[in-house]
């Protein structure tokens, strides 16, 4: 009996010790998952790392491409605002020719106002030579047929001799300033030609300018639209980047609990 006791209390034991075995063995199991998880962690944390290393760099050149695209952006706005000043010259000479040519103008019409009168003053003077001609072969004629009236007649033809030749002097004189005026004429026509041709050219600019000025806030809002783009993605990256650090910080906390349950693992 006491033999049949002892077998009995051994075949207890030994039961024990197969369910302690087989405790040990699920332990050793999980402590292997465990090491292998904690492997993969590790593998998993060195990859973010090495992906946040990456991003970092990443970043630092998105950083450096905003720093460009804002200098750039400042030289446009400056160069705009060079182009708004100019434009703003631009117009103010046009107005200033403008006024110029139409002054110019008004001096055109009075001048050949002025020289309708003069070419009138002339046909009156052309009718008193014709008049005056006329009147000289009366007298030649009279001078034939009446002897005594010879020294009157004389005296007549001196004194109309002495008008023609006023009147003469005055054709010329009128001749002249005909031609001065005419001379004058021409020479404002050139100028309003040169004055015409100038603001074509200024206009000609102007419209150059103002399809560059378009031209330069197209290309700002675009610079505008790009910048914006970076930064929301910026934005992302950063996000991202905190929810690895987050991934990081869980990782080294469920290391932490994996080394605690190792050293307890160990301690049993």
């Amino acid at each position: 009996s006491t033999i049949q006791k002892q077998r009995h209390e051994l075949q207890l034991l030994i039961a024990e010790l197969k369910d302690r075995e087989k405790e040990l063995n699920d332990m050793v199991a999980v402590h292997q998952r465990q090491l292998l998880a904690w492997e993969d962690d590790r593998q998993r944390i060195l990859t973010l790392a090495e992906r946040c290393s990456i991003l970092e760099n990443e970043l630092h050149k998105r950083n450096e491409i905003i720093k460009t695209l804002t200098q750039r952006l400042k030289l446009l706005e400056s160069q705009q605002n060079d182009s708004k000043t100019t434009l703003e010259h631009t117009q103010q000479r046009f107005k200033e020719l403008s006024q110029k040519a139409a002054d110019t103008t008004l001096h055109c019409q009075v001048l050949e106002e002025k020289n309708q009168n003069l070419n009138c003053s002339v046909l009156e003077l052309s009718a008193k030579v014709g008049q005056l001609q006329a009147r000289e072969q009366e007298l030649l004629t009279m001078l034939k047929l009446k002897d005594k009236d010879i020294l009157e007649a004389t005296d007549h033809i001196t004194k109309f001799t002495s008008k023609f030749k006023q009147l003469e002097s005055a054709l010329r004189a009128a001749k002249s300033e005909e031609f001065s005026i005419n001379k004058e004429k021409q020479d404002f026509k050139l100028k309003l030609k040169e004055l015409l041709l100038e603001t074509n050219k200024l206009k000609d600019d102007l419209c150059e300018k103002m399809k560059e000025n378009n031209d330069q806030r197209e290309e700002i809002m675009h610079l505008k639209e790009e910048n914006g783009y970076l930064k929301n993605e910026l934005a992302l990256s950063v996000e991202k980047a905190n929810r690895k650090d987050q991934l990081l910080q869980f990782a080294k906390s469920k290391q932490v609990r994996t080394d605690t349950e190792l050293s307890s693992l160990r301690q049993v």
